[in-house]
């Protein structure tokens, strides 16, 4: 949301696009953020096996203890909120209030993340870590293809090369030729 934005005061100020230096940087940072984010799960599954299965409270504390580092923001934060308060007002029907365009953006934003992180600490509760981070990729993905069909971003050569791999890795890890070589050795025993 904020990016959309972004993107248009860097096109009204003249200013170049990002460089590739910062788009490695960009997917490094993601790619770290993915590493860190399988290490939690196994953490997790070794904090479920030892003390139970407590979903919430985990999901509690991850995020309560994590509100302090965002002090370190408070600045960008700020300077967004301000963003948001001048883009394009919409009308919320059945209020009858006019809000900023961005604010119903963040709130619908965060309806839908508080479902997924929820989901994704219940899924941590009761499956393996590996099955989560697999699903989370998965569910990372379509995130991603959504937004290029809603704001009509062209379907690059990288795209394509991330959803082989994304596609392959979960191929991979459901272990379908395993389980279809399997059905069909049950259909010949019937036989």
């Amino acid at each position: 949301m904020s990016a959309i934005q972004m993107t248009k005061d860097r096109a009204e100020a003249n200013e170049s696009p990002a460089s590739v230096f910062d788009l490695t940087i960009g997917v490094t940072l993601l790619v770290i953020a993915l590493l860190m984010s399988a290490g939690l799960g196994i953490f997790q599954e070794t904090l479920y096996a030892k003390y139970g299965k407590v979903s919430r409270e985990v999901m509690f504390y991850s995020h309560a203890l994590s509100i302090p580092a965002c002090a370190i923001l408070w600045s960008d934060i700020s300077h967004h909120a301000v963003i948001f308060s001048r883009s394009t007002p919409i009308q919320l029907f059945p209020f009858q209030l006019e809000v900023p365009k961005m604010w119903v953006y963040l709130a619908f934003n965060l309806v839908t993340q508080y479902v997924c992180v929820r989901s994704v600490f219940y899924l941590t509760s009761v499956c393996q870590s590996l099955t989560v981070t697999l699903v989370v990729i998965l569910r990372k993905f379509i995130s991603l293809v959504v937004s290029i069909l809603y704001f009509q971003n062209p379907f690059t050569f990288y795209h394509w090369i991330s959803a082989i791999l994304v596609f392959s890795g979960t191929f991979l890890f459901t272990d379908v030729i395993g389980m279809i070589k399997q059905r069909f050795s049950k259909e010949k025993k019937i036989e």
